[in-house]
């Protein structure tokens, strides 16, 4: 299966939208004037050497050889890769571009991509070299590169990575950088205070260890094809406590050819500790394993819910969401006690291999009371392009590709930190009933 990773983080820049029949409307647009300014903010970041971008976009040349192309993927809105509905919640960083802009690049191409003076072209943007955030204060890798054959099934692997702080560090940030881009689906990262990793390490004659989360170690991040690296909003950060290591647990796809995954991880710490602290509100939990997730071949339209009652006043910090192939659509939203509907995430189009995590433009403020909706629709019938079973077959959850798991995750800050006990209560109080196999 083919995998495609992030381009951009900038948004577009749009411009205004010109009256029907004046000079502006009529003008022909030219690359150095109207194009470029377009590219270089919303896919030079990805599209240069050493980034994810199959191809270079940092000049008239570059651009020009594949407009055709370009003007074909934009219109379709696969690039740039951004898939949050329009003005159903609204993020930073956003990258839809307009439909001005749209038609202007069609306009360019029609006219037979004329270059412009050389005078009006803006300068390319100045991008930090490897690394997306700037140098990280601490640069971590796995141990050796894990070898990957280029067919069989999906490889979940853990690899215990040492980090010995001399004393507790608040993280506002991680970057992963995979070895190869094409076999690396996702990672989740774990504090292992005990550092039971570094026992299980190798042990097998390969680096790492067979997919297992060490007891009670909690998680700090994750990270998916797709996901852009961004650091946590209104001075927030998660503890990485003195003397720990980390533990990564990677899932590998094999892309039809032997090669190698080595990961490397950088974090970026806080010099202060947070004021506030973050809560993960995943609807439903554990990515649906107690969700009842069990899709009959054929359906063309099964239905995952879910719905959490918020014990206190919280602000909506980021959102994002997890499935795999079936998935056609996921949607998120509060109805607050005076029946207002707050419209907080809803992706149309699910794409597997774009999985983002979305940063609100400001916090979402939600009221005790608020009831929070996740909906996630699925797709397992012949109609569905990307289906992986040919014909149809039932699908139930499980971690492999060809499973399905679902779920939305909303992270909140309690609004008064005194609330902070009673939210994680209840939220554990959410899973727990699914947990032992009763319904709510």
């Amino acid at each position: 299966m083919r995998i495609l990773l992030a381009t951009t983080l900038l948004a577009a820049v749009a411009s205004p939208q010109q009256p029907t029949g004046s000079p502006a409307a009529a003008e022909v647009p030219t690359f150095t004037e109207h194009i470029a300014p377009i590219v270089f903010s919303s896919c030079t970041r990805c599209h240069r050497p050493g980034e994810a971008g199959p191809f270079s976009l940092q000049n008239y040349r570059d651009v020009k050889k594949r407009a055709r192309n370009l003007l074909s993927v934009i219109e379709d809105r696969i690039m740039p890769p951004w898939h949050p509905a329009k003005d159903y919640g609204h993020f930073r960083n956003e990258m839809r571009l307009s439909d001005v802009e749209i038609a202007r690049f069609r306009a360019w191409l029609e006219a037979g991509c004329p270059e412009g003076p050389q005078d009006k072209l803006p300068k390319l943007p100045e991008f930090p070299p490897g690394w997306q955030l700037g140098e990280p204060d601490l640069i971590v890798k796995t141990s050796a590169a894990y070898p990957l054959p280029a067919a069989g099934r999906d490889v979940y692997r853990s690899f215990s990575l040492p980090v010995d702080l001399p004393e507790d560090k608040w993280l506002t940030a991680i970057e992963v950088r995979p070895g190869d881009r094409e076999v690396l689906h996702h990672v989740l990262i774990f504090v292992d205070a005990k550092k039971q990793g570094r026992v299980l390490e190798g042990k097998d004659g390969k680096p790492g260890f067979r997919h297992r989360r060490a007891s009670r170690s909690p998680m700090i991040a994750g990270w998916a094809v797709g996901g852009q690296p961004e650091h946590l909003p209104e001075g927030l950060a998660i503890k990485v406590p003195k003397g720990c290591d980390l533990i990564l647990q990677s899932h590998l796809h094999p892309s039809g050819r032997n090669t190698e995954e080595q990961t490397t991880i950088g974090l970026y710490f806080s010099d202060e500790p947070p004021k506030r602290s973050l809560v993960s509100i995943q609807l439903p939990p554990f990515f649906g394993f107690f969700a009842g997730l069990n899709i009959p071949a054929g359906e063309p339209d099964f239905v995952l819910k879910d719905s959490f009652e918020l014990p206190c006043d919280v602000d909506a910090m980021t959102i994002g969401g997890h499935a795999h192939m079936l998935c056609r659509s996921m949607k998120m939203h509060a109805v607050l006690p005076d029946g207002k509907h707050v419209p907080l995430l809803h992706i149309p189009e699910w794409d597997f291999d774009w999985q983002s995590r979305y940063t609100f433009a400001q916090p979402v403020r939600l009221p005790k009371g608020a009831v929070v909706h996740a909906e996630l629709h699925y797709d397992n019938s012949s109609n569905n392009p990307v289906n992986p079973n040919a014909p149809p077959k039932r699908v139930r959850w499980g971690r492999e590709t060809k499973d399905e798991m679902g779920s939305v995750t909303l992270l909140v800050v309690p609004r008064h930190a005194a609330d902070l006990r009673k939210l994680r209560r209840s939220i554990r109080e959410q899973a727990r009933p699914r947990r032992r196999g009763r319904p709510r």
